[in-house]
């Protein structure tokens, strides 16, 4: 009997405190070797001042026993209130999101009756970093960020888990025609890991195109790999079109913790009602267990619950009077589930679990790339300004030349204006300047005088981006024409 594991437990909100009961029944009927602490997240949390739903005290539970059973939370409406699972995802380093979307046909109405993929999202960068500003009165930007050792870890991670759980195929969703630097670094790098799993078929998808072939043809797909954001939209439509988001549960796992959830949100609307499904959490947690070595008794949660599926005892959410039997409420469905434990599924193949979780030991790594050769070359200055003629700007602008550096292109969002821009080019407050020196490399004093010559034309300058090459090549984007 191997030792009992602590973990860290939070009740929620809305729906949240009944179906954590309820899972929390089934995992101590099943015999989970657990010892559980109990935390307060959520919203009264940020109705006390902390903006972030969680109390520093909290964090010494997280932080001891490393891993997170967490119920759904309510944030509260209007400005001022950060991501919980954010934050949780980043403070712990949960780089890995994980979530397994399956239908559970004839017993759970779906389109798609052979759907069995799982999503593996990268949790801690792109747009997801949260850095954003207003810039001028029409124009704030958000910053998306994206390293190449953060793309190494989920690549890694997304092929080690295909291995583990005897999958074939690994696919990675970018959007590097457009993207071709950020989303770019991502596939590049998810081509570098993938050439180390040679027993492991791999393919690359543009993520619009690859969008729509998951929602008409899931069954294509077997492990997917994407950026943050596209792994949070797309792992929901593909929870939703396997039957329904309430079945899904989600992991999130780190080198130093781990946090296991339903995919859905708080519901309070059918708090306290006793109707809420409490699938998806239970799956989250049977995920937990796997990832503690406690998967004899993941096997037993996981294979009762679908034996309950199957004889047609379901929550309203899911009942169809054409496959359902009963419809039951959350604490009456769990307490089906405790009956059936010990018990396999007679339609579905019944569930087994490799001992441990997926771990990056053992696994191929990267050979290192050589450190690049850097050279600063140019500079883009952003502006804020009201008129409408890229010509004007550039009358104003030009005087700054000088001391190596030549004001070469304009742009307002993304679009080149100056010179040769076309007069029905919609253009906003928000402008982009960029000086170019035309020897091999400049210094950061040279920039800087720039800037106090700009400083001297008035105009409001909000935002500079050094323009720098690597190895030779661009660092940057490129206008057209230069």
């Amino acid at each position: 009997m191997s030792q009992r594991v602590p973990i860290t437990v939070a009740m929620g909100d809305g729906i949240g405190p009944e179906i954590m009961s309820a899972t929390l029944e089934v995992l101590d009927a099943a015999g989970a070797r657990i010892d559980i602490e109990t935390i307060e997240i959520g919203e009264a949390v940020y109705k006390r001042g902390h903006r972030t739903g969680i109390e520093p005290s909290a964090w010494d539970s997280l932080r001891r026993t490393k891993v997170f059973l967490k119920a759904p939370i309510t944030t509260p409406q209007g400005g001022g209130f950060a991501s919980l699972n954010v934050t949780i995802r980043k403070s712990m380093g949960l780089y890995a999101n994980v979530r397994p979307c399956l239908s559970y046909h004839p017993f759970v109405r779906t389109k798609h009756p052979k759907m069995d993929l799982v999503i593996v999202r990268e949790n801690e960068e792109d747009l997801y970093a949260g850095i954003e500003h207003r810039q001028t009165d029409e124009v704030v930007q958000c910053l998306k960020l994206i390293s190449r050792p953060g793309c190494e870890k989920i690549s890694r991670y997304a092929f080690e888990y295909a291995r583990r759980n005897n999958r074939k195929k690994v696919t990675c969703f970018t959007k590097d025609n457009i993207m071709k630097m950020t989303d770019g670094l991502f596939h590049k790098t998810f081509d570098r890991v993938g050439a180390l799993y040679p027993d492991l078929e791999k393919e690359h998808w543009i993520v619009d195109i690859g969008a729509a072939k998951l929602a008409d043809t899931p069954e294509t797909f077997d492990v997917l790999v994407m950026p943050n954001l596209y792994g949070d939209i797309l792992s929901d439509v593909a929870a939703q079109i396997s039957g329904s988001v309430g079945l899904a549960g989600s992991s999130n796992i780190g080198e130093h913790g781990a946090m296991f959830e339903a995919i859905h949100g708080s519901a309070p609307r059918r708090a306290g009602q006793n109707v809420a499904n409490p699938s998806g959490l239970l799956l989250g947690a049977v995920m937990m267990l796997v990832h503690i070595e406690q998967g004899d008794i993941a096997e037993r949660v996981h294979n009762a619950w679908l034996v309950t599926l199957e004889d047609g005892l379901h929550t309203y959410d899911i009942f169809d009077e054409k496959t359902s039997k009963q419809k039951v409420g959350t604490a009456e469905f769990a307490r089906a589930v405790v009956e059936r434990l010990g018990r396999d599924p007679s339609h579905f193949k019944p569930v087994r679990y490799a001992k441990g979780g997926v771990s990056s030991e053992g696994a191929p790594i990267l050979a290192p790339l050589p450190v690049s050769k850097k050279a600063l070359v140019g500079v883009d200055v952003f502006f804020d300004w009201t008129g409408r003629s890229a010509g004007d700007l550039a009358a104003r602008l030009k005087p700054a030349d000088g001391n190596g550096l030549t004001l070469s292109m304009i742009t307002n969002r993304g679009v080149r204006v100056w010179p040769d821009g076309l007069d029905e080019t919609f253009c906003t407050d928000h402008w982009r300047a960029r000086y170019r020196s035309p020897g091999p490399s400049l210094t950061h004093a040279q920039i800087a005088a720039l800037l106090t010559r700009l400083a001297g034309t008035g105009l409001d300058f909000i935002k500079v981006e050094n323009l720098c090459t690597f190895d030779g090549e661009p660092g940057f984007s490129t206008g057209q024409g230069e």
